[in-house]
């Protein structure tokens, strides 16, 4: 295992200091996704999965309480090959596997190099959980927080770790807000007051190539990833 609980990220192009597996490769830029249940994790990971696998060599780790159900989705969505996809049961609250006690997934994140490696990029979405949710910088370089407008426009004001630390922010289900009544200029302006400089994206993944955005800013981690590692 590679573990290190002193990773700062200040900018895209920061490199924790296990940058390089124990045989001297470059391993792979890991990116969490995390948020509410329901937010829109799992069609996010898929619509990412669809715009990069041509690009980028990627795995996917999933995390669940007790099934295998987000990576069942995946499968039969077939994204990406079977051994491109593994699953992690918690057994206990989502932020555990992914803040406290990491070695499970670190287990699967390395098992994943080991077996389809060398691989570009990992990404490893958590269990549904609330606005606290965070990522340990000793299992991902970088997070991303998926919010929806279903929610609540509220949502971005109340803050929390999620919304105010994460790298990037995901405003999910724009389609649905003149359903729910929910105000995305007031979103808008409410996640830029948390925020400050920190990127959000609001998006609707109705359509596949509404992706685009989440997936560029996942090409210029990669990109300055890559220069970094070198």
């Amino acid at each position: 295992m590679h573990l290190d609980h002193d990773h700062t990220h200040s900018d895209a192009a920061a490199v924790s200091a296990d940058a390089h597996r124990p045989d001297g490769r470059r391993r792979a830029l890991r990116i969490g996704l995390g948020g509410p249940v329901g937010s829109g994790k799992t069609a996010t990971v898929a619509a990412l999965c669809r715009a990069l696998r041509d690009e980028l060599s990627l795995a996917v780790v999933t995390n669940d309480i007790y099934t295998r159900e987000d990576a069942e989705f995946l499968l039969r969505e077939a994204v990406l090959p079977p051994e491109r996809i593994t699953a992690v049961e918690t057994g206990a609250c989502p932020h555990t596997a992914i803040r406290d006690d990491i070695s499970a997934n670190l287990e699967a994140v390395e098992d994943l190099e080991d077996e389809v490696g060398p691989l570009d990029l990992i990404l490893v979405e958590s269990g549904g959980d609330n606005l606290t949710a965070t990522f340990s910088r000793g299992l991902v370089d970088a997070q991303v927080f998926v919010i929806d407008v279903a929610g609540g426009d509220d949502i971005p004001r109340k803050g929390g770790p999620g919304v105010t630390t994460a790298d990037l922010l995901i405003v999910n289900k724009t389609d649905l807000a003149r359903y729910v009544g929910s105000d995305l200029a007031r979103m808008a302006a409410d996640a830029k007051a948390q925020r400050g400089e920190l990127p959000v994206v609001f998006q609707s993944l109705r359509s596949e190539e509404h992706v685009a955005p989440v997936a560029d800013w996942v090409r210029a981690r990669y990109a300055a990833w890559a220069a970094a590692a070198a």
